[in-house]
Order: C-alpha cells, then structure tokens, then sequence
C-alpha cells in the first residue's frame, strides 16, 4: 500500500505502510510484514527482527530458553 507522507522514524518521503498497531507512517526498512506492525511495535512486543523466534544464537553459552 503506497501512503503520502514522512516515515514516523526515519523522517524519509519513502512511506509505503502504515502500521495495523499504532497507526504511524513507515517506510519498508521501519515494517515488520510479517506482523503487520513498525519497528517500535514490534519492540514493544518483544518479537526479534533478525534471527527468527526461538533461535539461540544470540544467546550467550550456558543459556536455556524454557517455554511452558
């Protein structure tokens, strides 16, 4: 969807979402596709933008991830 406007982060003309959260305008580097939602968004819900969910990479050795 292409919108008019500023990037809410970036302050960049290349607007083309808007978020499905907050509703703020962003450019396709400040979009999670995926969830629908802006970069900040996707923070504030504790989602991880690079190495996917449930990977362990990122952690330091020693380190477990426990779901229940």
């Amino acid at each position: 969807m292409s919108v008019s406007g500023l990037c809410e982060v970036c302050q960049q003309p290349d607007v083309d979402y808007t978020c499905d959260r907050c509703g703020q305008l962003v450019c396709d580097r400040h979009y999670d596709e995926e969830a629908g939602v802006c970069v900040e968004c996707t923070a504030e819900l504790g989602r991880s933008g690079g190495a996917g969910e449930g990977s362990d990479e990122d952690l330091p050795d020693g380190v477990d991830t426990y779901e229940l």
